[in-house]
């Protein structure tokens, strides 16, 4: 798997815990906290479960927890899958 954009995350958020109730995600959300979008912990963790399946690499959890809007996770996200793309 590539970097993933805001499309890609958009995506995976609806498909695991369907489309937010605040917010159109398909406007500008990258700055926009997961809580006010009305995603949680499970939702992130689940997004995360199919980034790392789908790219064969381990995200860092920590880094993943403190990620609070949609820019902050895709930024970790990226970085790790940069990295592996690098290597």
């Amino acid at each position: 798997m590539q970097q993933i954009d805001i499309t890609t995350l958009v995506t995976l958020l609806r498909s695991s815990a369907g489309d937010s109730d605040t917010h159109d995600l398909d406007g500008d959300v990258l700055d926009v906290p997961f809580a006010e979008l009305g995603y949680d912990s499970l939702a992130l963790l689940q997004v995360t479960g199919t980034v790392e399946r789908d790219s064969g690499v381990p995200l860092d959890e920590e880094a993943l927890d403190e990620a609070e809007t949609p820019r902050q996770y895709l930024e970790v996200v990226n970085r790790v899958l940069s990295a592996r793309t690098a290597a």
